[in-house]
């Protein structure tokens, strides 16, 4: 599973958006999508949120046992 940092750094880049024109269109401050790509744990959600709208993403609470079972359905099928 990939982390949030990755994951907004990877798609932010294939964007071809600096981190400056990323953290614009988004709506946040620079400052926010900096912490989010250096994997910081202290975010306030909903700017989390206001950055993965971008990708049409949300972060949500996930049953971990849900995504666990899938995934062996997945690998076994």
């Amino acid at each position: 599973m990939k982390r949030l940092s990755e994951f907004v750094k990877t798609r932010r880049k294939e964007a071809g958006l600096t981190q400056e024109e990323f953290a614009d269109r988004a709506g946040v401050a620079l400052t926010v999508l900096r912490k989010i790509e250096q994997g910081k744990t202290n975010l306030n959600l909903e700017k989390v949120n206001l950055i993965l709208r971008m990708f049409g993403h949300e972060l949500a609470p996930v049953n971990s046992k849900e995504l666990e079972n899938e995934a062996r359905e997945n690998i076994l099928s």
